[in-house]
């Protein structure tokens, strides 16, 4: 097989900022040959910025996802379209890479999965931060068993002031939510990834309406202000996760929350032989990965030491979500499962899902 020719459904931010430039990085495995958005000069110019000379712009998905010059379907859209153009591109013998969460429910995501055991395509969910360096590593650990039996953990994704004032980020019926869908679910994720447990029993959380609503406060926010008229969704979530195995997880979600620190796709691990905190965004310029263990009777702390120079010589390292690219594409050609598969991402929705039914029946809710 030649290179896969790629198409996007959903040509705004997070496929321009991420998807795009990451697909061109790997431009020795595919290429983008068409372009879909409801917006026709968002595809034409994206077209333009990555695009091969004759790809093909649509403003109807089922035109993109039917195209006999498509292998392969990128939906980068608002949560709630992720399902209807996923099962449709699957359905249509396309393999999929569906921006995260993989959906805004859990009917919508069992719908996906239906549809990609039917298709025998290749179907994963974008979620990248499982490809950065600290994570990497830290999976291996526990891969290892270093840690052992990991019984608590904290998933964190928490922004001072740092709301998304941009496209449809505050519209709950287009996202399903706030940031605990948006930037919790990557904290969560990495946490069920690192403890290999997938196997929820029940959770409980609360969702607060507070500072994105105050009319009377300022914003002090990093992309600017907002309209709390239209601010529709949580501006913070906290949910308590209990496995069937005993472990528990606390999940952290938050755009606007008075701390002192930030931190985002980030999670605390406690095991019967040592734990482990990974330190990423907000707060911290760079990844901080900390072991903490025991050793000749004394408490230790260990982290990853830096890189040393070389002279006259420069190296770097791909961004992980030119990683995500390069190990989703190699799946599909050399016919391997991706690193996030499909029933780990179910999860990760179910336990979302949860924790707003939680806070709205102030309930538990069982699985």
């Amino acid at each position: 097989m030649g290179k896969l020719r790629v198409g996007i459904v959903g040509c705004g931010g997070i496929a321009t900022q991420k998807h795009m430039p990451s697909l061109r990085a790997n431009a020795d495995l595919n290429e983008i040959t068409a372009f879909c958005d409801i917006l026709e000069e968002r595809a034409v110019k994206a077209k333009a910025d990555f695009g091969t000379p004759d790809a093909k712009v649509y403003t109807d998905y089922h035109d993109l996802v039917n195209d006999p010059d498509v292998d392969v379907v990128h939906v980068c859209t608002p949560n709630v379209a992720h399902c209807p153009i996923t099962v449709s591109a699957l359905e249509a013998g396309r393999h999929v890479m569906c921006e995260k969460p993989m959906a805004h429910t859990a009917a919508d995501a069992q719908k996906m999965i239906d549809a990609w055991k039917k298709s025998g395509k290749k179907f994963t969910i974008g979620y990248q931060n499982r490809l950065r360096d600290d994570t990497q590593t830290l999976h291996a650990s526990c891969e290892a068993g270093e840690l052992g039996e990991i019984y608590f953990a904290k998933a964190h994704a928490l922004r001072r002031r740092a709301v998304p004032t941009w496209g449809v980020f505050l519209n709950k019926e287009l996202q399903g939510g706030g940031p605990l869908i948006d930037i919790g679910t990557h904290a969560l994720d990495i946490t069920l990834w690192m403890m290999n447990n997938y196997e929820p029993l029940s959770v409980s959380g609360q969702v607060f309406y507070k500072l994105g609503r105050l009319k009377d406060t300022p914003a002090g926010n990093v992309f600017g202000s907002w309209d709390p008229e239209t601010y529709e969704v949580e501006d913070s979530a906290f949910g308590l996760i209990k496995m069937k195995n005993g472990a528990v997880i606390y999940l952290e979600a938050s755009w606007a929350l008075n701390i002192l620190k930030s931190i985002e796709a980030s999670t605390t691990l406690c095991g019967t032989r040592a734990g482990a905190e990974l330190h990423h965004g907000g707060s911290y310029p760079k990844d901080e990965l900390i072991y903490n263990t025991v050793e000749h009777n004394q408490l230790m702390e260990k982290t990853v030491s830096p890189g040393g120079a070389v002279d006259f010589f420069k190296g770097s390292v791909p961004a992980e979500s030119v990683r995500e690219q390069r190990q989703w594409l190699e799946a599909i050609l050399n016919d391997t499962e991706p690193l996030v598969k499909p029933e780990q991402a179910f999860v990760v929705t179910q336990i979302l899902e949860g924790i707003y039914k939680s806070a709205e029946t102030g309930k538990e809710v069982f699985f």
